[in-house]
């Protein structure tokens, strides 16, 4: 795996950590009423209950990954998960331009760092949409990375790495962030995540369509274009 790959992972954990959600409402408050240490304690559990989905997805499709490797026309499925997560975050009944408000999630009175991991863990664990994220990623990560799960782990220890580090800066900026999460600028980031799943996915149906040969070609010629 090379350069080209760990920055397109970085790129995937930086989008993900913008997914509009109670995580993303619970660890901007948990910053601002309990402070940093506190959010980094919630976030731990957030990527911990990633992990697990992470793993679950990996082993629970290894067979189908394995015939993914060998039928490129496979990817079908892939490109199919995300396109209906994002139909489902871009039809969302409660995008709506006015009217919403950022949700007032209770914070513990007490900055008991345990229970803060473990109620990121479990409010991250619960949210299926997650799972079938994962789930889409790793069905269309795995196969171009020949199963390799060398190259796997470090693929999607780059994608925790830029997730964490820009929930870092969400936690240190979260009083600004706040104050511009009004009612419409979170319906526009809803939408707009939901249309990047759906582009994404119809772009990995596609793929499936391309001959191997031709993919691989095309991305050496990209990888040296940007070296150059």
């Amino acid at each position: 795996m090379d350069f080209y790959d760990l920055k397109n992972a970085f790129f995937i954990g930086f989008v993900m950590s913008f997914m509009i959600g109670p995580v993303f409402f619970m660890l901007i408050k948990t910053s601002i009423l309990k402070g940093a240490r506190a959010a980094i304690a919630f976030d731990v559990g957030v990527i911990l209950g990633d992990i697990s989905f992470m793993l679950i997805a990996y082993y629970g499709s290894r067979s189908l990954l394995e015939k993914i490797k060998d039928d490129p026309r496979l990817f079908l499925v892939g490109g199919l998960i995300l396109i209906v997560y994002g139909l489902i975050t871009f039809l969302d009944k409660n995008n709506k331009k006015e009217g919403e408000a950022v949700p007032d999630v209770k914070i513990m009175e007490s900055n008991n760092y345990l229970k803060l991991l473990f109620k990121g863990f479990a409010l991250n664990f619960i949210n299926v949409g997650v799972l079938a994220t994962w789930l889409g990623v790793i069905l269309v990560v795995g196969p171009t990375l020949d199963m390799n799960p060398t190259s796997i782990f470090w693929y999607f220890a780059t994608i925790l790495f830029g997730y964490a580090l820009t929930d870092l800066g969400k936690i240190l900026l979260a009083k600004q962030l706040k104050s511009k999460l009004t009612p419409l600028v979170i319906y526009r980031i809803k939408r707009g995540m939901g249309v990047l799943l759906i582009v994404f996915g119809a772009l990995i149906m596609l793929k499936s369509f391309i001959p191997k040969e031709d993919i691989d070609n095309l991305l050496d010629k990209v990888k040296i274009e940007q070296i150059d």
